[in-house]
This record gives structure tokens, C-alpha cells and sequence, in this order.
């Protein structure tokens, strides 16, 4: 895997052997992703002019790769959008998943949620660092306050 390639995605992180997260990957860092192996792309972010692909379904399902769209609204995050994100977590936990939305904030968000509720993760000191530090990018919406 060449995972130097990978690190060209605005915010790329790689959390396990089986997941990472970016923001919005163009169509060519999308074939980086299918060269890397990951299996299924997850994609957090809404389907507009702006921060996404014209038909990021199709570029990815040419790849070879699943693709899973769960829009979160960064203004209104709903309590659905986080369960739906659960249920595929749960469903594809053994697949090789690539998690991205515009910037990598609301996959650090749900990320952490499901590490905490769902695998008893702990935070380390680093950990509670970045969380503070993704907590306050978020804190200009209530609704990411509930």
C-alpha cells in the first residue's frame, strides 16, 4: 500500500489498519484511496456545488469500491445521522473503510462518538487535546452541543 499517496487528502488521518479519515478527496486522491485498498467510502459531507464531487458515487462504484452516503448538515447534525453512522460502522467493522466529509471535522466528531460509546475508547491526553481542539471548531452550533 502506498500510503505516502494517501497523505495528499486535505486532513488525511489514518486511525487503524482498517480506517482512515480526510476531508474531500478529488477524483484522482479517490483512486489513490482504490489503489491503497480500502474497500468502501463513506462520505459524511453534503452533495453541493462546493464541497463536492459532481457524482462522487459513480467515481467511486468505477473504482471498484462500495460507497456510503450519510449527509450530515454541519448546522444541524441530527441524532439519525449519528445512528445511521453507527449502523454502517457496526455493519462494514471488518472492511477497509475510507471516512471523509469537506474537512474532517464532522468524521472526527462521529468518529470519536463511536470509538467512546461503541469500542469503550479512552481518550489519552493527546486524545482530550484534539478533542477540545475539534470541540471548539464546533462550537459555533448548538446543535453539536446536544
Amino acid at each position: 500500500m502506498d500510503e505516502k499517496a494517501l497523505l495528499g487528502i486535505y486532513n488525511y488521518l489514518r486511525l487503524t489498519d482498517l480506517i482512515a479519515t480526510a476531508g474531500r478527496p478529488s477524483e484522482e486522491e479517490l483512486a489513490a484511496v482504490a489503489r491503497a485498498g480500502f474497500e468502501v467510502v463513506v462520505n459524511l459531507a453534503l452533495h453541493d456545488a462546493e464541497y463536492s464531487l459532481p457524482d462522487e458515487r459513480r467515481t467511486v462504484e468505477s473504482l471498484g469500491l462500495s460507497y456510503v452516503h450519510i449527509p450530515v448538515a454541519w448546522e444541524r447534525p441530527l441524532r439519525s445521522d449519528l445512528e445511521r453512522f453507527f449502523e454502517v460502522m457496526d455493519k462494514l467493522a471488518s472492511r477497509k473503510l475510507f471516512i471523509h466529509c469537506a474537512a474532517n471535522k464532522r468524521v472526527s466528531v462521529f468518529m470519536a462518538l463511536y470509538r467512546q460509546l461503541r469500542q469503550d475508547w479512552t481518550l489519552t491526553p493527546r486524545g482530550r487535546k484534539y478533542w477540545r481542539s475539534v470541540s471548539r471548531t464546533r462550537s459555533g452550533s448548538s446543535s453539536w452541543k446536544k
